[in-house]
């Protein structure tokens, strides 16, 4: 479809992509969220643990967080609480490692885990006897969510009728060099803390020498995501999980919304042409969001990606 046009427009008070990146991040809080957390047992003997919001629904969205996320995140539990007051069950998922403990295998997660992502939908399928089930994924789980729905779109269960995505890095070699060091600082502290849990269940196969000086994706991702992960190499990595390559194949109607302004975004994680081409994609691009931000009015705790979401999910 030809890009969409945006409605949203933040505050005049977050007048950049960072402000609007870093308040949601550091002060939203949601109230009214309560989950009823389930155990999964993975086909490879390991585990992720799910949390359920459920009302009573036959409709369902799962929700997919972003880097270093888990279902407590702001966004997350913003994004239950909307579908909630509209009538539909939730489930969000923590991946490997994500949900306060660490998962038994040496690998852990990665933004193309979406055989990680099928098992959540069908183990959600059988437990609910849902009608319809919806995706919404934000930064990694965007990219894991557009890559599990065109990679085999014929092997997508039927139920699976909308998705909706915010903040995706759809080309991770652009938006690894893209991100500031700042940022990457952040993410390398918690990712050092579960190497290092995994050094302690596995100290043959985890070597965190000099991992201080470590000062990038592509290093970190070349060190440790790759080869941890069954990928040659950082390069490899990321050609063979980067979703847009995966968007043409999709063939349910799917949403990805990128601010202009995201600090974390390269240019070819803007993909106009994929957009143009395939009836099913929506692309929009507002101008202002910075990254899994969104915000419009942070006292009424009104954010343009739970109202968007929500109307093109059940609306449009």
């Amino acid at each position: 479809m030809p890009i969409v046009p945006s409605k949203h427009k933040a505050p005049f008070y977050l007048f950049n992509g960072h402000l609007q990146t870093i308040i949601p991040s550091l002060f939203r809080q949601v109230d009214g969220v309560l989950y009823e957390r389930e155990r999964l047992i993975t086909p490879d003997d390991d585990f992720i643990d799910i949390d359920w919001s459920r009302i009573g629904s036959s409709d369902l969205v799962i929700l997919s967080h972003g880097l270093e996320g888990d279902t407590s995140r702001p966004y997350i539990q913003g994004m239950v609480k909307a579908f909630n007051k509209e009538g539909v069950d939730a489930l969000a998922w923590n991946y490997r490692s994500c949900s306060g403990e660490p998962n038994k295998l040496l690998r852990s997660y990665h933004l193309g885990a979406s055989d990680d992502l099928d098992f959540v939908v069908r183990h959600a399928l059988d437990a609910g006897n849902y009608d319809n089930v919806y995706l919404v994924g934000f930064s990694a789980g965007g990219n894991i969510t557009l890559k599990y729905l065109g990679e085999s779109p014929e092997q997508v269960p039927s139920e699976v009728r909308r998705s909706a995505v915010f903040s995706v890095p759809v080309d991770l070699k652009s938006s690894a060099q893209q991100i500031s060091r700042i940022y990457t600082q952040r993410f390398l502290k918690t990712l050092g803390a579960k190497l290092e849990q995994k050094r302690q269940m596995y100290p043959d196969e985890v070597d965190l020498t000099d991992y201080s000086i470590l000062w990038s994706f592509p290093e970190f991702d070349n060190r440790y995501t790759a080869p941890l992960h069954g990928f040659k190499d950082a390069e490899d990595y990321y050609a063979r999980v980067s979703s847009r390559q995966f968007i043409p194949n999709i063939q349910v109607p799917t949403l990805l919304v990128n601010a202009k302004n995201d600090p974390f975004l390269g240019k070819p994680c803007y993909p106009m042409q994929e957009a143009e081409a395939n009836p099913y994609f929506f692309f929009e691009i507002p101008e202002e969001g910075g990254h899994v931000g969104f915000i419009e009015d942070f006292r009424k705790d009104y954010y343009y990606s739970e109202t968007r979401a929500v109307r093109f999910i059940l609306e449009d």
